[in-house]
This record gives structure tokens, C-alpha cells and sequence, in this order.
């Protein structure tokens, strides 16, 4: 890890040119919620929840795609290069995604950007973590957070200022044809520079320490007259290329604790529910009763209070622990779920409603946001943290794919009354999990961390 007394301002650059990841995955992640009214009917999907469905979770499949592979990938050829390969993704998709008519090839498009979401969520954190000194750590992961909600924030305001005056037939007629890809368009400056600065970064320690290691086992097995089997346990042991391997080692007895709590924390922030706020604002607040230009309004006003308190985010994960944290996220976002639904159901509208989605979006910032990647990038020993990472990440976008693809479904058979009472539902239930199982990390090392979750 980089020394920070020595090296605070390189530490501080190479931390934010890896979170530039997160900024992508969020503006890529939202930006589709505020082209959608648009776009579908564009594409003439604006019957059809099922192919609404469709365009809001193709992007979440290639998120599947990408932390999988990311996993093998970054264990094989290092961290760096899989950044690389994610901005890649995100310029390719940024700018193919406005430039096609055909809804096919907009849903290739969105997969080729969802696998850049998926790369980077699973490298960043990580990237950071490994880099980073014990007593700063889970604040320089935040900052991945923290680049994940001002790329959100980007997006809404892109949005809101693309889209023109839905009462006046010329502005309507732009939005359709034009605002709508424009607002994908507008991602491609950011990949670019991230794309540029990668190249500027050095590889990860923990990643170098890994392959030298490696390469001293695969050494020690040719240069000793070892029987067959010693050599083969010797490149078992050194299997840092085989995905098959690092799967098995993964899910053997010895990790299976740390990887079900890890498992359970990353597809727990997809289901408590949050991210529908992002990705069906439409519908849940023209339910609420706004139209669509207040809809874009309250969407900004979202997030600004996601940045706020990602901010107070950065200084509580230190302060109050990881775990204090992810219990007062569950718990609270069960209360406010609870209430929320129990709102619609009685048909309650305006302002009251806002405070109510505010409130879940401060919660989710402060708590669930940035505390589920810190856990992530903390709780896995180095040996397996690139697959671990990578298979939690899978995981998380497993929930987040089933969410955001049941959601329209769910919500035109329940209600969000229904829908709302559900989230709450997971959020306690996971509550009750995470206070039996999940351990506190705060100012332990990773070294540490290892001899005490894996016995």
C-alpha cells in the first residue's frame, strides 16, 4: 500500500482516477431514468411493461457479465488493465447508445455499458482498498461511494436540463428525437478522461505481491524433482489463472462463512429497495401525484440529499464503524418503507411523500451506499479477494437485475403500497441476519481481518 505521509497527494490521485469509476457507473446506472419517458416512446415500448422491463435491465445483464469475468480477469492480468477496460466499455456504450434507431441494437449498446458498470464496481473498491493505509481505508472507499452518487447527480441534472417543456409540441418533439440520446451522449467526455488518466496509475501491491508469489511456487515446481502430485498441488496452489480453481477454493468450507455474509450484504443493497427511486422516479412520483416536470425536479432534489450524506458518509464510517452503519441503514429504511407504502396506500400526495423518498435516499447514502463496498473490499483474504469481489459484485447485480426487471411487473399487481411493504419486509429481515453475523472492521488491517474471519 502507498505510504501516506510520504505520498498523501499520489494516493489521493490514483484513489480518484480509480473512482472514476464509480462516477461512470453512476451517471450510466441513472441516466437511463430520465431519457426513459423518451425513449420508449421512441421505440414505441410505452405499453408494454415488459419490454420496459427489457430496456431498464439489459444494461444490469452485462453488470452480471463484467463482475464476473472481472473476478479472473483482474487475478490474471492485474487491476489496472481491468480499469482500463472499463472505460473503454463506457465510451463505446456512451456514444453508441444515442447513435442508434433500432431498439436491439440500443439494448447492445446499454449491455456494453453495463458491462463497464460491472468491471467497475467490482475493481475500484477494491483497487482502493488495496492501496490504501488501515486508518484511512474505509474512507477512500467511500470516495468510490461518493463518485457513484455525484455521477447520479450528473445524470439527473443532465437530464433535467435536456428535457424541454413537455407542454409545448416543438420541445416534445426534441425530446423525443434528440434529448434522450444526448443524455447518454453526455457521458462520453467523463469515460474519455477516465480512460486517459488509467494509464497514469500504478498496479495494485497486493496484486503484484499475489504474482510474485506465484511465480516463486510455479518456479520452486520445475526446479525440484517432485513427483506428480507434489507438482500438481504445487500449481493448485498457484492457481491465480484458473477460474474453475479460484471458484472451488472460494466456495470451500474454510471461507464459506465470509462468503455468505458477503453474499447476503451485496444482493441485501440491491433489495432493500433504494435503487427503484433511481431507476422508476416516473413512476413513483407521478404516483405521488407531480407531473413530469415536477418528476425531474424532486429527481435532483433526490440527489442532492444522496451527495449530502454521502458526505457525512465520509467521516461517520470511521467514526461510528461499518457495522453500527449497516444496522441503522436496515433498520431505518425498514421504518421508512413501512411508512411509505402505508402513504400510498391511503393515497397521500406531495410534499409529504418527497420528504418520505428523501428521507430513504439520506438513509441509503449514509448507511447501505458506501458501507456494503468498504465490507466488501475488507471481509476477503488476499488470496481470494479479486474472485470473492467479483462474485459478491455478481451477486449484487443479480439483485439488482431481478429488482429493476420486477419492479414494473410487481408494482401494476400490488401497488407501490404493496411494492414499498415488501422492501420493508427484506430490510428487517436482513436487519435480524446482519446483527447476528456481520463483524466489525473498522482500524483493522486487512492482515487482521483475515486471522479473525477465516478460522
Amino acid at each position: 500500500m502507498i505510504t501516506l505521509e510520504k505520498n498523501r497527494g499520489f494516493l489521493y490521485f490514483i484513489c480518484a482516477v480509480s473512482a472514476m469509476g464509480g462516477l461512470l457507473f453512476g451517471y450510466d446506472w441513472v441516466v437511463i431514468g430520465g431519457a426513459k419517458p423518451f425513449y420508449e416512446l421512441y421505440f414505441g415500448i410505452s405499453e408494454s411493461p415488459l419490454l420496459q422491463g427489457v430496456a431498464m435491465s439489459t444494461a444490469l445483464v452485462g453488470c452480471l457479465i463484467g463482475a464476473m469475468v472481472a473476478g479472473a480477469a483482474a487475478d490474471k492480468y492485474g487491476r489496472k488493465p481491468l480499469l482500463i477496460v472499463a472505460a473503454v466499455l463506457f465510451t463505446v456504450s456512451a456514444i453508441a447508445t444515442g447513435l442508434f434507431n433500432d431498439f436491439t441494437m440500443f439494448n447492445i449498446a446499454r449491455f456494453i455499458g453495463g458491462m463497464g458498470i460491472g468491471v467497475a464496481s467490482a475493481l475500484s473498491p477494491m483497487y482502493i482498498a488495496e492501496v490504501s493505509p488501515t486508518e484511512i481505508r474505509g474512507r477512500m472507499v467511500s470516495l468510490n461511494q461518493m463518485t457513484i452518487v455525484l455521477g447520479i447527480l450528473a445524470a439527473q441534472v443532465v437530464n433535467m436540463l435536456l428535457a424541454r417543456d413537455t407542454s409545448v409540441a416543438e420541445s416534445q418533439a426534441w425530446n423525443l428525437e434528440w434529448g434522450w440520446r444526448w443524455m447518454f451522449w453526455a457521458e462520453t467526455l467523463p469515460a474519455a478522461l477516465f480512460l486517459l488518466m488509467s494509464f497514469f496509475i500504478p498496479e495494485s501491491p497486493v496484486f503484484i505481491k499475489l504474482r510474485n508469489k506465484s511465480e516463486e511456487l510455479r518456479t520452486k515446481s520445475y526446479d525440484y524433482s517432485a513427483d506428480e502430485k507434489t507438482r500438481a498441488d504445487s500449481n493448485h496452489n498457484s492457481s491465480l489463472f484458473t477460474l474453475n480453481s479460484q471458484l472451488s477454493v472460494l466456495c470451500s468450507k474454510q471461507y464459506r462463512r465470509v462468503l455468505i455474509l458477503g453474499l447476503v450484504i451485496a444482493v441485501f443493497q440491491q433489495w432493500c429497495g433504494t435503487n427503484v427511486i433511481f431507476n422508476y422516479a416516473q413512476e413513483i412520483f407521478v404516483g405521488a401525484g407531480f407531473d413530469v416536470d415536477g418528476m425531474f425536479i424532486n429527481i435532483v432534489i433526490t440527489g442532492i440529499a444522496n451527495v449530502i450524506f454521502t458526505i457525512v458518509a465520509l467521516y461517520t464510517i470511521e467514526k461510528w464503524g461499518r457495522r453500527t452503519l449497516i444496522l441503522l441503514g436496515a433498520g431505518g429504511l425498514g421504518l421508512i418503507y413501512l411508512t411509505l407504502g402505508t402513504c400510498y396506500f391511503f393515497e397521500v400526495k406531495g410534499f409529504a411523500m418527497v420528504c418520505l423518498v428523501v428521507a430513504a435516499i439520506s438513509t441509503y447514502a449514509m448507511t447501505l451506499g458506501p458501507v456494503t463496498w468498504t465490507l466488501l473490499a475488507e471481509i476477503f483474504p488476499n488470496r481470494i479477494r479479486g474472485i470473492a469481489m467479483a462474485t459478491c459484485t455478481f451477486a449484487l447485480w443479480v439483485g439488482c437485475c431481478t429488482l429493476t426487471f420486477s419492479f414494473p411487473s410487481m408494482n401494476a399487481a400490488l401497488g407501490s403500497s404493496g411494492s414499498f411493504w415488501i422492501y420493508s419486509a427484506i430490510c428487517f429481515c436482513a436487519f435480524v441476519f446482519l446483527f447476528r453475523r456481520c463483524p466489525e472492521t473498522k482500524g483493522k488491517s486487512l492482515e487482521e481481518l483475515e486471522k479473525e474471519l477465516i478460522k
